[in-house]
């Protein structure tokens, strides 16, 4: 599981720094950029259940938060919910290529800016807000839902992050 969760924590941060690097400067208009940590988040989580996820999501959110201007544990607290509530209902759904990645991201989009809009309530100075009247948000879920099959496909190919196959004896 040290394994799992060290890579995933290895990959959210190289999404992180490709968003921030070279994503954000291919932004002209709007500044809505595609939160491809989340949806490796989410990946990892799904596939490798409720202690996997929440872990990769502390660690990575904890990562996050020493590379942005954030409070220290914004991002690990958030990320970790979202984590432990994706590998929740690992197993349940079939992991389609196309439609179920597209579904998970847009729900994890929108439980971020939710449990963002809740702490803001608490800490008005310190943790930002979506605000669902700007195109922003919805530009962002929109290009979480679109990137999601790609980056689910893409993570396919790295075996060590699924869990192993129990042979039957």
């Amino acid at each position: 599981m040290a394994k799992k969760i060290a890579l995933g924590v290895v990959l959210i941060l190289a999404a992180a720094l490709l968003q921030s690097i070279l994503l954000s400067r291919l932004v002209i208009y709007i500044h809505a950029i595609p939160d491809l940590a989340l949806c490796i988040l989410v990946f990892i989580a799904y596939t490798n259940g409720t202690m996997t996820g929440q872990l990769t999501g502390f660690f990575s959110g904890f990562v996050l938060d020493f590379l942005s201007a954030s409070p220290l544990g914004l991002n690990a607290f958030v990320r970790t919910i979202i984590g432990a509530l994706s590998g929740f209902i690992k197993d349940t759904f079939y992991l389609d290529i196309f439609f179920l990645p597209m579904v998970l991201c847009a729900a994890a989009t929108a439980l971020k800016a939710s449990i963002f809009f809740l702490l803001h309530i608490f800490f008005p100075d310190a943790v930002p807000v979506y605000s669902l009247q700007t195109l922003t948000f919805w530009i962002e879920i929109g290009l979480n839902t679109l990137l999601a099959p790609l980056i689910f496909g893409f993570l396919k190919l790295f075996r060590p992050i699924y869990p192993r196959r129990r042979e039957n004896a």
